[in-house]
């Protein structure tokens, strides 16, 4: 039976056993629905009204209502047995990993074996298994708190067979060139979705007033920084024409006293930045683009792997003024050697005046999610931010962005990355504005892709075709950089490789129509070129130059077929390029270049004729499957770039270095039960090895 849309009409004991069912109007249904979500249980009264008012018998309302109820509750019940079983799948692989270290544990005293198997990392284990067990029935109880029930025992996890993690083997022997410890197991790959710690499912009504306090603090205090003069703000060498904007935190400490002082942590460190900038889009737009998660997510791929709207603390007024959220987002700088930052916090909107708006960021406390896992809480937190948006006469936005951090750094900081993130760049606001223009003009023309065009490069394809190219294109962006996330649900696992390149690989299962299905196996590699960006991004992106590095055209050119700009930059634009070799002219190539201030990117992924077609003809593409690669190309962030440097793109100042990410996924198998060899890997492998060896030897620095 369909809950949503039939029920069964009362009648006689044959019309009964023929089981007649009404089918409802789409009216019907849209304003049951908005009664539901309003009241689930009406009383009879309000059955009446609503059997009034839609032509309904009350009997019929009355079946609906217990249909729809019944419908909610297997989906809560879904969700949960889903959450609970990724619970199971951690257990489960970090039990398999102290196994593993009990296995080769070695006596500190003489270098050999332990006397016996039960040494003194077996009482470590049962914490820790205690530990995760009582863990399971706190999410149990939360769960059932909820929903209203009790959970029933889920079914008995089965041992984990050596068919369900990745077989590194070859012919039944080991790869010694990979090594034993060699752990691509499958359920690391981080397919559930859900972040690494439990989120509250709402605020409680006695938290609220408290978060609204914080909301409103963090609102003045943000207001006032972005105003602020010279005295909190230290200009600094590098962004645009008139260098980054750096927070003094010693006038911040004194400025804005917190209660019990401004102590840090030796591991803690400040990222405070501004940046303001000229946008294309209203400012009610880009109140709307805030204020929604999804839209948050995928204007902001490049800075943002996640992000979901925990809960509506308050819905505001017309425009969303005064609309409060708690909001989770998952940080990344689009490379697997750094780890993501993930915030919990409140996002507070306010109009202030006719034409500028305000959004406000303030991170919540989450120590006590720290403290179940038994380890200090983090002081990782996201301070006063946001940005002041005012509307402008032609339609366009000045945005000013305030950026303000305490990062406490629980692992090292990669080398290569080091300076980038101190400097505070890699989060900075002059990377998130710069990521905004970016995202607005490519909306920009995205909403002018239904209008005739004068693009020579893009003739022959019609406005409809346009369209359906730069929504398939922004679909194969965003899926890249989430092949690309470092979070605790994504491990990679480190490979050595000829010239000691570093690649680092994962593997999941891909059950997603917009991907090819079965076992992808995701392979990068970050390095340093002493070359500045722009002169990078130029070289990979050009057509005439892709034969110098790209390993599988195996020397043979490439031609551009089409052009649609998505940009002003003439770098920024979705190309289609055919490769010149006879044994592969039933491919093609989508590929999506683009550069700002902050870094730049080239994607492309294979696609054959028939569905190149598709979309040329307008046709929706959500159902071609795309499996990209590509490279995100970003300042080194060292202290040696300065206004001095050759120019590059929009008027940047060229950095010292680029900090390249070479990316590649491939398709291991069609079905999702096989293994993963040696081979595979081994092949990934040397893929990106030569390819990168290939861009030194290109841009004259393969001694680097």
């Amino acid at each position: 039976m369909d809950f949503g849309d039939d029920v069964m009409d009362g009648g006689s004991d044959a019309q009964r056993r023929k089981k007649r069912y009404h089918r409802h109007t789409p009216r019907q249904i849209q304003q049951l629905e908005a009664m539901f979500k309003e009241c689930p249980h009406p009383d009879e009264n309000q059955r009446m009204q609503l059997s009034r008012e839609l032509g309904l018998e009350p009997r019929q309302i009355k079946f609906w209502f217990q249909n729809r109820r019944t419908q909610m509750k297997a989906q809560h019940e879904r969700q949960d047995n889903c959450f609970l079983r990724a619970e199971n799948d951690k257990i489960r692989c970090e039990n398999i990993a102290m196994r593993e270290a009990l296995r080769n544990v070695i006596c500190p005293t003489c270098g050999g074996p332990p006397v016996t198997d039960d040494y003194f990392d077996e009482q470590k284990l049962r914490m820790e298994n205690a530990r995760l067990k009582e863990e399971l029935d706190r999410v149990s109880s939360l769960t059932s708190k909820y929903l209203g029930r009790s959970i029933t025992q889920l079914p008995p996890v089965q041992p984990l067979s050596m068919s369900s993690s990745l077989d590194l083997s070859v012919g039944g022997l080991s790869s010694p060139a990979l090594g034993p410890s060699l752990d691509l197991d499958l359920l690391s790959g981080g397919s559930s979705g859900y972040p690494p710690f439990h989120l509250p499912m709402t605020v409680s009504e006695m938290d609220r007033p408290m978060m609204a306090e914080m909301a409103t603090r963090a609102m003045d205090e943000l207001i006032r920084m972005a105003q602020a003069g010279e005295q909190l703000w230290v200009k600094t060498a590098g962004g645009g024409p008139d260098g980054l904007e750096v927070l003094n935190v010693d006038t911040y400490d004194s400025i804005f006293a917190k209660p019990g002082g401004s102590f840090r942590g030796p591991d803690v460190h400040v990222e405070g930045s501004r940046d303001s900038g000229l946008v294309f889009m209203s400012a009610i737009g880009l109140v709307d683009m805030f204020m929604d998660s999804s839209k948050w997510m995928e204007f902001f791929p490049a800075i943002v792997s996640k992000a979901r709207t925990i809960d509506v603390l308050v819905n505001g007024m017309a425009g969303r003024s005064e609309s409060l959220v708690l909001m989770y987002e998952e940080l990344h700088v689009m490379s697997p050697v750094v780890p993501t930052r993930e915030f919990c916090f409140l996002r507070y909107c306010r109009q202030i005046e006719h034409g500028l708006w305000a959004i406000a960021d303030i991170s919540v406390d989450l120590q006590q999610r720290d403290a179940r896992f038994g380890s200090p809480p983090s002081r990782s937190c996201r301070l006063p931010s946001g940005c002041l948006i005012a509307d402008m006469a032609d339609g366009s936005s000045k945005v000013t962005w305030v950026e303000h951090m305490e990062i406490e750094d629980r692992v090292p900081i990669h080398l290569l990355y080091r300076d980038l993130i101190l400097s505070g760049a890699a989060f900075g606001a002059h990377r998130w504005l710069a990521a905004l223009q970016r995202a607005c003009e490519r909306c920009a023309c995205l909403a002018t892709a239904g209008m005739p065009h004068r693009d020579i490069a893009a003739a022959g394809v019609t406005p409809e075709g346009k369209r359906s190219m730069m929504k398939l294109s922004q679909r194969m962006v965003s899926s890249f950089f989430a092949s690309l996330s470092a979070s605790q649900l994504h491990r990679w696992t480190t490979l050595s490789g000829p010239n000691d390149v570093g690649v680092r690989v994962m593997v999941h299962r891909s059950t997603h129509p917009g991907q090819p299905s079965g076992v992808v196996l995701s392979a990068a590699t970050s390095i340093w070129l002493p070359v500045p960006c722009h002169r990078v991004f130029a070289f990979v992106r050009d057509e005439h130059t892709r034969s110098q590095w790209d390993v599988l055209s195996h020397g043979n050119p490439v031609q551009e077929v089409s052009r649609i700009p998505n940009g002003s930059h003439p770098g920024n634009c979705i190309s289609l390029l055919r490769g010149l070799n006879a044994s592969q002219n039933s491919m093609l190539i989508l590929q999506e270049s683009c550069t700002d201030a902050s870094g730049s990117l080239v994607v492309y992924a294979p696609i054959d004729i028939p569905a190149a077609n598709v979309v040329m003809s307008g046709e929706d593409p959500s159902s071609i499957p795309l499996l990209p690669s590509g490279f995100t190309i970003l300042p080194d962030g060292r202290p040696g770039a300065s206004s001095s440097s050759a120019a590059g793109p929009l008027g940047a100042p060229a950095a010292a270095g680029s900090l390249v990410t070479v990316a590649f996924q491939i398709l291991v198998s069609s079905l999702p039960s096989s293994k993963l060899n040696a081979e595979s890997v081994a092949t990934v492998n040397s893929l990106i090895s030569t390819t990168v060896e290939q861009i030194k030897a290109a841009l004259n620095c393969a001694s680097h």
